[in-house]
């Protein structure tokens, strides 16, 4: 990264197996006990998606990169302004049976509308890795409700 374009780089520990925590991400039912309400289909290399969110009216088409299995996740989708952004999703064996889950989004202008995207994005990852740990290790939805005040802006 250069000091011309922003990216978001978050991450947290999850207590279980990297094979549950990649099965939650890339299994559109799960997904949709944490994240989304809806995918048109399993996380695959090559696969164009639709996600649904429960707060939102929009489908939103995500562009499947790679995912291979049980290490790393990656795909396109578009900003508010059309920007193609790359989210990339490293998944690594951790001590105790846990995994390191790290979330990259890129990339943004440094500008005014960069650091919008920097500030709304940075959110909701560390958000999706909340709701992430919550429902793997607990069977907990977070999500839940939680945004429900969006449908009435």
């Amino acid at each position: 990264m250069d000091n011309k374009t922003l990216e978001i780089k978050t991450a947290i520990q999850i207590q279980r197996p990297v094979n549950e925590v990649f099965e939650a991400i890339v299994d559109p039912v799960k997904m949709s006990n944490y994240f989304i309400s809806k995918s048109s289909g399993r996380i695959e290399t090559g696969k164009t998606l639709t996600w649904e969110f429960p707060e939102f009216d929009t489908k939103f088409p995500v562009r499947i990169k790679k995912a291979e299995k049980d290490k790393y996740i990656s795909f396109y989708w578009d900003g508010q302004d059309g920007t193609e952004l790359l989210v990339e999703i490293n998944l690594e064996t951790r001590e105790n049976n846990s995994t390191l889950v790290t979330i990259t989004e890129k990339s943004m202008e440094n500008n005014e509308a960069g650091i919008k995207w920097l500030k709304s994005n940075t959110e909701g990852w560390a958000n999706f890795l909340a709701c992430l740990k919550a429902y793997v290790e607990y069977g907990i939805n977070l999500r839940k409700g939680g945004f429900d005040f969006y449908k009435k802006i």
